[in-house]
């Protein structure tokens, strides 16, 4: 008997442990936030939410009491108030002060988060299959710019499929990218959202909105953020294969810790337009050429370069990677229209684009020429 009181002991435990962890991931409420718009948005929800529920409480308690005590089993006679100006009144003026009560928050809420002047800075999102880059345009870190794509062990892990081991990543699988985006805290940032192929949509829940991001067009959105932290998104809008591979991670520091993070930055800037001019030996090429092929080329060309005909060609074998050189560089510079090819001339730098280049040539059986820096910008 004690044995089975322990094992019924033990089963309860396991159950409340399992039922305690289970309720701590159920929500079913939207988040709060950390951005004035959010929060703003959170309130106009549940004012909205309570007011639906006075509403609910209301007409179904007036419903359940006329079946309860207006029933035909005592004798009730239906009411008539075809012409009753008193209840036309009352059922057309009740419904158009309850949704201006909820319209005037409500537009308060849309015209703020539509307000894009006076910000301290701006930054130009641009969506492409399927990464995204950024520019900063204006305010302190102007001329930095950089793209941001999912991180390199998390698409590792990606295309080993089902024999990848998803432990390490916990939460943060497939939400995580090398180059965050990095904006100081207490200023306000304004977003100027485009795509370079086809929709995308940008979008942080912790901020409080999305925004598309369409060719040819150029979108407006803002957040001020007050706390450092971490908050992290993923593109809203379908826009191919890779969809789901198209995190959005936000850094947000202190304006102390940002203009570190700026000077970096504008380093590296200098670093690679520096490595642009030098001549680069074959191991230098081949093992930044592998990196930039599984960042940027691997999901489509897959990582052994036999591609997914005949939508992406194979790399491995192929004429444009054994052929002229001059050529392959002009395809990876400008892409190729009406096929899935996008133009790198604006995603990777001289450096990069010679170093996957050479890579794409001199693996997998091929074994063409090698392809320096100086070659692609005379190219550009």
């Amino acid at each position: 008997m004690k044995a089975i009181h322990k094992l019924a002991g033990a089963v309860t435990a396991s159950l409340g442990t399992i039922v305690t962890s289970a309720h701590a991931d159920f929500a079913l409420n939207m988040r709060e936030g950390v951005t004035e718009t959010s929060k703003s948005v959170y309130d106009l929800h549940m004012t909205i939410f309570w007011v639906c529920c006075v509403i609910g409480v209301v007409v179904f308690g007036a419903m359940i009491y006329s079946i309860i005590n207006h029933r035909k089993s005592k004798g009730a006679v239906a009411a008539q108030f075809h012409e009753s100006t008193t209840m036309e009144i009352l059922w057309t003026v009740v419904p158009i002060v309850i949704l201006v009560s909820m319209a005037v928050p409500a537009t308060t809420t849309l015209l703020a988060m539509e307000d894009t002047s006076n910000a301290d800075m701006s930054i130009k999102v641009t969506g492409i299959q399927w990464k995204w880059k950024y520019d900063y345009v204006d305010g302190e870190g102007a001329g930095v710019s950089f793209v941001s794509s999912l991180h390199p062990k998390h698409n590792e892990a990606r295309l080993l499929g089902a024999n990848a081991d998803l432990t390490e990543f916990g939460d943060e699988y497939l939400l995580d990218v090398d180059n965050p985006l990095v904006i100081p805290t207490g200023q306000k940032i304004r977003f100027l959202l485009t795509a370079a192929d086809v929709i995308h949509a940008w979008w942080v829940p912790d901020f409080g909105w999305k925004k598309d991001a369409i060719p040819g067009f150029i979108n407006e959105a803002w957040t001020k953020v007050d706390e450092p932290g971490v908050y992290r998104g993923q593109c809203a809008e379908l826009c191919g294969k890779d969809h789901g591979f198209m995190p959005i991670v936000v850094v947000a520091k202190s304006p102390e810790d940002y203009s570190k993070w700026v000077a970096e930055q504008q380093a590296a800037a200098r670093a690679v337009e520096a490595s642009a001019e030098r001549e680069w030996n074959m191991d230098e090429l081949m093992a930044k050429g592998e990196q930039v092929y599984t960042t940027n080329c691997a999901a489509c060309h897959q990582a052994n370069g036999q591609g997914l005909p005949p939508a992406f060609p194979p790399i491995a074998g192929s004429a444009i990677a054994s052929g002229d050189a001059n050529a392959h560089i002009s395809l990876v510079l400008n892409g190729k229209p009406g096929t899935a090819m996008a133009a790198y001339r604006d995603i990777l730098d001289d450096a990069s684009l010679a170093a996957v280049l050479t890579f794409q040539r001199n693996s997998w059986g091929n074994a063409a020429s090698t392809v320096q820096p100086a070659d692609v910008k005379a190219a550009r």
